[in-house]
């Protein structure tokens, strides 16, 4: 794939007769440990639009995990509201799909066709005919319909990563949550994926929230970037992204971005709380 014909997508922003898909307004996330109680993230508002490749970039430890666990209505937030298509979001459902870091999410007792199907059979949607065809359209779309009768435990990390994405994409949610996907993967493997990724998006246009805590990887794979402060996680910017590819690496104009985000992550944020 040429990346640099990747398809682009517009700031939706600057769009006012298009609402958002995903819509973050005030959100404060608290957790509680044996002597205390933390503070994940603090008063985070967002946008996602439809087609959005979105960013959540941050330090390990700053909420941007804890973030997608409440977007996907696995976390309530101690103050604020997430909505989903203006429904607020008060439990999980297959309108969210989530793709994890872990290798181990796929179900091990089932094939690759079996863990690809199994979602649309419980979600209903489908007739046992169209899972059958979108189990094979979403597993050759992601390169492994050689390895449709695999089980899991005999396929490399990148490849389980592909079953993972193509089993959540099939079930076509309004939005993919995607937790450091490629961060346990090799650096080789890692950047095929990425690839994989941006070339799987051009086909279907999903709508991604993706979080990492690479700067690189946030500028190439991502439409927008939201940078978040330490922890507790604060929102210290909103940039577009949208015209880079793996072309640009080592170009001043990537490299000057690359920067820029690297000494927003690291310096004091006014009115950081403590927690």
């Amino acid at each position: 794939m040429n990346m640099m014909n990747q398809p682009q997508v517009k700031d939706a922003r600057n769009l006012p007769d298009i609402k958002p898909v995903l819509s973050l307004k005030d959100v404060t996330l608290r957790y509680q440990t044996d002597s205390s109680i933390v503070t994940a993230a603090y008063d985070v508002s967002f946008d996602v639009y439809r087609g959005d490749r979105f960013i959540l970039l941050g330090a390990s430890g700053c909420g941007k995990s804890s973030l997608l666990k409440a977007v996907g209505g696995f976390l309530k937030p101690a103050s604020g509201e997430i909505r989903l298509d203006g429904r607020i979001i008060d439990a999980p459902g297959p309108d969210r799909m989530m793709v994890f870091q872990e290798f181990d999410q796929l179900l091990p007792w089932k094939t690759i066709h079996q863990n690809v199907a199994y979602p649309m059979q419980k979600v209903g949607r489908w007739s046992s005919s169209e899972i059958m065809d979108r189990t094979r359209l979403f597993t050759a779309k992601v390169g492994l319909e050689k390895f449709a009768d695999a089980y899991p435990h005999t396929l490399s990390g990148g490849m389980k990563q592909r079953v993972a994405i193509a089993r959540a994409m099939a079930v076509e949610p309004k939005i993919l949550l995607m937790d450091e996907p490629f961060a346990a993967l090799d650096a080789l493997t890692r950047r095929k994926m990425q690839d994989d990724l941006l070339e799987l998006w051009s086909d279907t246009r999903s709508t991604i929230l993706f979080v990492t805590h690479s700067i690189e990887e946030a500028v190439i794979v991502g439409s927008r970037i939201l940078v978040l402060t330490p922890h507790p996680g604060q929102v210290r910017a909103e940039i577009n992204a949208h015209q880079f590819a793996y072309a640009d690496q080592g170009g001043g104009e990537f490299g000057t971005l690359c920067s820029r985000i690297h000494q927003m992550l690291f310096t004091p944020c006014p009115r950081h709380p403590k927690g």
